[in-house]
């Protein structure tokens, strides 16, 4: 499994969360040094957990949770959300322009998997439409180009290259006027270069020449799942000699050391667009930090736990509640009453899930309730803004009137008005307390 350390340690981290009696300053503290740990084990570069963590603390200790949700649920949330802007935050896309033919120039270290990759790359941008070509530009390691045309074979790519050229540059400008042919034109055409590890900074010059030259559309960096923390340097190597603008992250199967080469993402600004989980040709994903974060979390739920915030920062509005708590609730403050418990399904299906309630209401009595809900906001719909603001002013006149615009009877409208005054009434005389509670529990305050 993919980094099997960290997921251990964050969930061990959520457990204790979970498990907490309350939640106080001490347990905050507690769950940023835990994260911090289950981090620099996973060798996270140490500057990057500092920062994940400091924020995770200050934003756990000072924001206060939306309406309805708690605050463990809340300080989870919080978590998913920093390590997910770890990751490099929403999905990224590869940014392929339509009409032309997209230069995916491939940089990395020698042994990061970068020719197996390209392979792997191809097939994926296959599977996804695209018409693919493929250039070996790697003149330093032997075999390179054998290597990269046995796999494309597999996958019925060709593969342009020059054996008894040395000048990589000139080998992929050819590559580049070969495929430029009427005949020969692809969507992407993807460069494999050479990652040779003791010279460096000639590999470094190279790939700096070769940016130059070929003026790519995108440069996708290579990195090795299993090196750790020199992920980050490297990065920020290649990312001031070719601007760095995706990350494939490789050999993430069985690394316990992988949080290095995610976190490498930092050192350039680029998102990880893809990672290698395995040999096969297959085995490379689209790289999602959120559902990436959700599985090390353990979390299935994560998504429907962070639209229900999401839907609460929203729609909660602190204002209405607490004139609805304070008993200064207007028509306006029951029709959004009416409104947010219609937004949860039948009213049978709520009742069921309320303590105390559930299996004493009939059918009948529901289905009759339901009924009346419905014709209440017809009811309210049909208001004027002053009457739903001051319902004092509606006489005998308005009535007519606003049974007529909801085609309901005169009856029907004094009804709505008469259970309007009488909750009105009820929150003022129990000063919202015990509501407060109920209210929580269905997400309507």
């Amino acid at each position: 499994m993919v980094l099997d350390n960290l997921k251990q340690g964050l969930r061990a981290t959520l457990k204790k969360l979970v498990g907490a009696s309350s939640i106080d300053e001490n347990v905050i503290k507690e769950l940023a040094k835990d994260v911090q740990r289950a981090l620099l084990q996973a060798d996270v570069n140490v500057r990057l957990v500092l920062d994940v963590t400091n924020k995770l603390q200050e934003r756990a200790l000072k924001e206060q949770p939306p309406p309805g949700l708690s605050r463990k649920d809340h300080i989870i949330k919080i978590l998913y959300e920093e390590l997910s802007k770890l990751l490099g935050g929403e999905d990224a896309r590869l940014p392929l322009k339509p009409d032309k033919s997209n230069i995916i120039l491939m940089v990395g270290i020698e042994g990061s998997g970068k020719t197996t990759t390209v392979a792997k790359l191809a097939k994926w941008l296959l599977k996804h439409g695209y018409s693919v070509g493929v250039i070996c530009a790697d003149t330093y390691r032997p075999a390179a180009l054998e290597q990269l045309r046995t796999l494309c074979k597999r996958i019925n790519v060709e593969v342009y290259g020059e054996e008894d050229n040395k000048d990589a540059i000139k080998i992929a400008l050819n590559g580049l006027a070969y495929y430029s042919h009427q005949s020969r034109l692809k969507d992407v055409i993807i460069i494999d270069t050479a990652g040779r590890h003791k010279e460096e900074r000639g590999l470094l010059e190279e790939m700096k020449s070769m940016y130059n030259a070929i003026n790519p559309d995108l440069v996708l960096l290579v990195i090795d799942g299993t090196i750790g923390q020199q992920a980050y340097a490297q990065a920020e190597a290649f990312n001031k000699n070719v601007k760095v603008g995706g990350i494939i992250v490789t050999k993430l199967d069985g690394s316990a050391k992988g949080g290095g080469a995610l976190s490498a993402t930092a050192a350039t600004g680029a998102r990880i667009m893809f990672i290698s989980t395995g040999e096969r040709i297959d085995d490379l994903e689209q790289f999602s930090p959120t559902r990436f974060v959700g599985r090390l979390l353990g979390m299935g739920d994560i998504k429907a736990l962070l639209e229900m915030a999401k839907q609460l920062e929203q729609e909660a509005d602190e204002v209405k509640v607490r004139r609805i708590m304070s008993g200064k609730m207007t028509i306006e403050d029951f029709y959004y009453q009416i409104e947010q418990v219609g937004k949860m399904g039948s009213l049978r299906a709520l009742f069921e899930h309320i303590p105390g309630i559930a299996g004493m209401v009939k059918d009948d009595d529901v289905d009759a309730m339901e009924e009346k809900m419905n014709r209440w906001r017809y009811i309210i719909q049909s208001m004027t803004k002053e009457e739903r603001a001051n319902p004092d002013i509606i006489n005998a006149s308005r009535i007519r009137r606003i049974a007529r615009g909801s085609g309901s009877s005169e009856r029907d409208v004094k009804e709505m008005l008469a259970q309007y005054h009488r909750s009105k009434d009820m929150m003022k005389a129990m000063k919202g307390r015990q509501m407060m509670g109920l209210l929580k529990r269905l997400g309507l305050g």
